[in-house]
């Protein structure tokens, strides 16, 4: 029998956003035979909410689960409305764990984690450093389901590292540092290196016009392209040779995954989920946050040590396989059952 889903949260599409965790999710459960109603996108966050709380009400009895985004900033607080509201019509949820800070929220919203949290069907963290954190908080009944990715669409190059090309993919944002990005391209030039950067993503804070002036300012030629859909961003990568993840805060972030997937060895900071995700030096190489030198010195050692790179992305690549869906939809359909 066909199963019923409500899938709550953002599920917006829009030149200042890459494409959702939602849309991905909700598209390769439809594959699987699920029915998935998702909700929301309407772009006004308040009008969001209540269109959420609204598909509660109205479609609440006829679902057999509903499943809800829960990210750790302002968004954390439609999760909470939104599943009191599930549990006024008996409706099962599923909170989907986020938020590179909800071990914040755990330390300093306690009564409201409490209130989301502890009567859920479970808690599905796609991070290991989220799980961790969730079970040291004395919830048991986390489940650990990987972001997923159609492994087929990521064709795994080896590529050798003579001109330094580098790939940041991200939404601007604050959060995750972007300027970082055109310092450490900066200091590679400066130390005499052949080096360019391209930087993808969709401006959310305004952080693009900074980063653009910021270049500018430094006088180094950097390319931005807005947003890319994901075969778009894929095929440029092949241009590529090292990827750059300079953020602030993170949990276990879709592009990085797709990087490991596609060869590109990974320099990124240490920060949130990513020692769960990179073990440092196996499968990638992981640096203090707001390093410049930390950066420019794993990049050079990327590019001088050729055979230690070809494993670092050989592991990266085996790593990733257990995240392909083919591989992570019967977590899916157990946790759904």
């Amino acid at each position: 029998m066909k199963k019923n889903v409500l899938y709550l949260g953002n599920n917006l599409s829009s030149s200042k956003t890459n494409v959702s965790y939602m849309k991905g999710l909700s598209t390769a459960l439809k594959g699987e035979g699920y029915s998935v109603l998702c909700k929301s996108a309407i772009q006004q966050k308040l009008g969001r909410v209540l269109d959420m709380v609204k598909a509660v009400l109205q479609h609440g009895s006829g679902m057999h689960t509903a499943l809800i985004d829960t990210y750790s900033t302002q968004n954390f607080y439609y999760a909470v409305i939104v599943s009191q509201c599930c549990r006024l019509m008996r409706l099962p949820y599923i909170p989907i764990l986020h938020g590179g800070n909800l071990p914040h929220r755990l330390e300093h919203n306690p009564r409201l984690c409490r209130l989301l949290f502890r009567p859920a069907k479970v808690l599905v963290s796609p991070s290991l450093y989220l799980k961790t954190a969730f079970t040291a908080h004395g919830f048991s009944h986390v489940v650990y389901i990987p972001n997923s990715l159609q492994l087929q669409q990521y064709p795994f190059t080896i590529r050798p590292v003579g001109p330094i090309r580098l790939l940041w993919v991200r939404s601007f944002s604050t959060i995750y540092n972007p300027c970082l990005a055109v310092d450490i391209l900066k200091s590679l030039l400066d130390q005499g290196y052949e080096a360019d950067l391209c930087m993808v993503g969709p401006d959310t804070d305004g952080s693009l016009v900074v980063v653009r002036s910021y270049a500018e300012q430094l006088g180094v030629a950097v390319t931005f392209t807005g947003k890319l859909s994901k075969p778009e961003w894929t095929s440029l990568a092949a241009d590529y040779n090292v990827f750059i993840n300079t953020t602030n805060f993170d949990n276990m972030p879709v592009s990085v995954i797709e990087a490991m997937a596609l060869g590109l060895p990974i320099v990124s900071t240490n920060v949130g989920g990513m020692p769960f995700l990179i073990a440092d030096g196996v499968d990638g190489v992981l640096v203090p946050p707001n390093d410049c030198q930390a950066f420019v010195d794993a990049i050079l050692d990327v590019k001088s040590n050729p055979e230690k790179t070809q494993q670092l992305v050989l592991k990266a690549r085996e790593k990733v396989e257990g995240f392909d869906w083919e591989v992570v939809k019967a977590q899916w359909r157990e946790v759904l059952e």
